[in-house]
């Protein structure tokens, strides 16, 4: 049964990228604060403003005024980027590089650091040295089955430890010392401090794209055999059941209660409380699904659009109002750590009032008792 949890808003249209040149396509996304970067396949990075509207009426719409572009001088696609806002950098991947440029003037760094072979990378948001003004990369190298660590500071790099892994590794996310890695026939929780492994399960990365996502502290969320969306902790154990997927999920991002999932035709939504699927939106051609300080962004070829979460408060109001009240009960539970503490507890308790009278007009008189006590 659905939900609206979601609204599908269109941030940047293809004119404002690309005009009428149609070779130009979308290869990676980053958001920082209102500031949007895209990086596309003819070695380009564009930066966007992005300003939040909201009408009287509450509707939601996104303005982006363009910045400015630069050509990175490759004939190369622009294949990831990763903003560090402590350092104003941003880190961009061509060409197995990865190179350091201003988030503000997208100009190269003057000492020229960079880290040359990587094939991928990701930022380690709960990081280990403490030090404010530097970030862990974390790289998937060109060598083989080899991982490699580096400290990233304004203006230089340093390489911190290279770790070899038992296959070759093709997605990799990390919290603290684990790395949680997608090797070509499964997927392992890696301490690179202590080299010691765990195997996860198995999986086939020729069959279909690995996922593997940080979602929170020592928490990861990977795609799994059968189309299933599975927990793990850096233990190895999963604290949650599964969602159910379908078999060829290409991204996946976080905004709590929900996982939000992309395949070729559909962007779905599960509730990380029950596991239900809540909501489908018809979306096609995508390709790039992820979340940025609690904001999804799904974007095609040729378009930027961001799925704006409608407040928990009407999602629940809606569950009432179709009589849902055990599935508005789970939601309203689970909106607690989104709340304060004194707002909660007033709308909690207006919400089993409501739920008991409607229970009461079913004449489930016991279920009304409990919660009008």
């Amino acid at each position: 049964m659905s939900v609206k949890a979601f609204k599908l808003v269109s941030a940047v249209e293809r004119e404002m990228l690309m005009g009428d040149k149609n070779y130009i396509n979308i290869e990676c996304i980053e958001c920082c604060g209102k500031n949007l970067y895209i990086g596309t396949n003819d070695c380009f990075i564009y930066h966007f403003l992005l300003d939040e509207k909201i009408s009287t009426a509450g509707k939601i719409t996104f303005a982006a005024t363009k910045q400015l572009h630069k050509y990175l001088g490759l004939k190369k696609p622009v294949s990831e980027l990763k903003a560090a806002s402590a350092l104003t950098r941003l880190l961009v991947l061509c060409d197995n590089t990865i190179t350091l440029v201003n988030m503000m003037n997208l100009d190269p760094v003057p000492t020229g650091a960079r880290i040359k072979g990587a094939v991928t990378f990701t930022l380690n948001e709960n990081p280990v040295s403490g030090d404010p003004f530097c970030v862990e990369v974390c790289i998937i190298s060109v060598k083989r089955r080899t991982i490699q660590m580096f400290m990233v500071f304004e203006d230089r790099v340093q390489i911190v430890k290279e770790v070899f892994t038992p296959e070759q590794p093709c997605a990799v996310a990390v919290d603290g010392y684990y790395l949680c890695l997608a090797l070509t026939t499964q997927y392992i929780i890696l301490n690179y401090n202590t080299g010691v492994s765990q195997d996860l399960f198995p999986y086939c990365s020729d069959e279909r794209r690995p996922i593997v996502k940080r979602i929170g502290r020592q928490e990861f969320l990977l795609a799994g055999p059968g189309g299933l969306g599975m927990f793990a902790t850096v233990d190895g154990i999963s604290q949650r059941a599964p969602v159910h997927w379908s078999e060829n999920v290409i991204g996946a991002a976080l905004c709590f209660p929900y996982v939000v999932a992309l395949d070729d035709e559909f962007i779905t939504v599960h509730s990380m409380l029950d596991q239900q699927q809540k909501q489908t939106l018809p979306f096609k051609e995508g390709h790039i699904l992820q979340d940025f300080e609690g904001k999804v962004i799904v974007a095609t070829n040729k378009g930027v659009y961001i799925l704006v979460p409608l407040p928990l408060e009407k999602q629940i109001q809606d569950l009432l109002a179709s009589h849902r009240v055990e599935e508005a009960l789970v939601l309203a539970k689970g909106a607690r750590r989104n709340i304060p503490k004194e707002k909660f507890q007033v709308m909690y308790k207006r919400i089993l009032q409501q739920a008991g009278f409607i229970q009461f007009a079913q004449l489930q008189f016991l279920e009304a008792k409990e919660l009008f006590r």
